[in-house]
């Protein structure tokens, strides 16, 4: 099987997200080398005014300022796109809906499914682009009668974990130029190339929380008596009143710090009950899930049959995990376990492969062990199933 970048071909006008960073720099200037009419484009995301460090995200003014620098560099127009309204609606209000439901998001997987490819695709169409491309490492396999979406070469650096929500019918306009390449690469055509981001660091924060404590938004997001900020009881897997917290928000299920010690083995995070304020802490082996329940499903090739054996990630650089399908309906899969997974944390995204292809993903509703307590379903967001 060959598994290319899309970027070979006919020459065609693309448009290229750019952040800012080393890898949608050199992803564009790939997209240049190979004989493509080539625009830029940067997202505001968000309002930029609230703190100093805010500019320096991945996704802040600095980052708007080294894009259009590097497209200057490469001979190409760069446009800067106020999606900041979009963003907000779909990343930041569901970042918060989510924590105050006693759950943990994956707002990457949000800005990716719902506002970064949709709004270029529409910007895209009205400058006349065939296509858009980033600098995620991923790779698109063009030889079947549908695209596939792979793994990038460089497992490192694979970023597929967070392209599962894209709607299916916008893979075969999609281009990801450095998904075959690794790290140090990149870098090296960026020097040779003399890009003012070769050297520049990696962003690691979540970009609309540029303090690096997301409590900091709930508080200014939530009223000061909701339920997530408020104290509550730390219980052990028995019910029993083990101590206090000061508010189930600053809490994720695997969570060890913040828990409080003076026991003989370390505890962790079991389960949040928001209805009751609960975090229900006990031993590390309470986290290990044998069934993985998930919702909110996005499909990019045919759902899996029951019965059908593939992997699924819980979360970004973990691995992936071999599981049999136990039911797949229009919201909800079943999975189970070959063996025991860590830590599953509602909200977080279970992305499901098929060795290096990814068949699609959702958020994980639920997880239940033989040792570990049984958790109150959650609500998922609908289905999106795409042919």
């Amino acid at each position: 099987m060959r598994a290319g970048n899309g970027t070979a071909g006919r020459r065609r006008r693309i448009l290229v997200a750019m952040s800012g960073g080393v890898d949608s720099s050199v992803a564009a200037a790939r997209l240049v080398e190979a004989g493509h009419e080539v625009i830029g484009a940067t997202m505001k995301t968000f309002c930029y005014s609230g703190t100093p460090a805010s500019a320096k995200t991945c996704c802040g003014l600095d980052g708007i300022q080294d894009a259009r620098r590097v497209a200057d560099e490469l001979g190409i127009p760069h446009y800067v796109f106020d999606v900041e309204d979009e963003f907000t609606r779909d990343v930041i209000d569901d970042f918060v809906h989510e924590y105050s439901r006693g759950r943990t998001p994956n707002p990457c997987v949000r800005c990716n499914s719902n506002t970064k490819f949709r709004d270029l695709f529409k910007r895209g169409r009205a400058l006349g682009c065939h296509g858009v491309a980033s600098g995620h490492y991923a790779r698109l396999d063009r030889t079947a009668d549908q695209p596939r979406l792979l793994r990038g070469l460089d497992p490192a650096k694979d970023q597929s974990y967070f392209l599962w929500g894209l709607p299916a019918g916008l893979l075969g306009k999609l281009h990801f130029p450095v998904g075959e390449l690794d790290k140090a690469a990149v870098r090296e055509r960026a020097r040779a190339l003399g890009l003012v981001t070769a050297d520049k660091p990696e962003s690691q924060e979540i970009c609309f929380v540029p303090t690096g404590n997301y409590r900091d938004l709930l508080g200014k997001r939530l009223l000061p008596t909701h339920p997530a900020l408020s104290p509550g009881p730390l219980v052990d897997w028995t019910g029993r009143i083990v101590g206090r917290h000061d508010g189930y928000s600053g809490f994720t299920v695997g969570q060890r710090k913040g828990i409080g010690g003076g026991r003989p083995e370390a505890w962790f995070v079991l389960e949040i009950r928001p209805e009751t304020r609960e975090v229900v802490v006990g031993p590390r082996e309470m986290l290990d899930a044998t069934r993985i329940v998930m919702g909110g499903l996005n499909w990019l090739a045919t759902p899996p049959p029951p019965g059908a054996r593939i992997q699924v990630q819980i979360r970004y650089r973990a691995p992936a995990l071999a599981c049999r399908v136990e039911a797949c309906g229009a919201d909800r899969l079943e999975l189970a376990m070959e063996a025991p997974a860590k830590a599953a944390t509602p909200g977080q995204s279970g992305v499901l492969f098929d060795g290096d292809r990814v068949l699609g993903g959702g958020r994980i509703a639920h997880a239940r062990g033989e040792a570990a307590p049984a958790c109150a379903t959650t609500s998922s967001p609908p289905t999106r199933r795409t042919a």
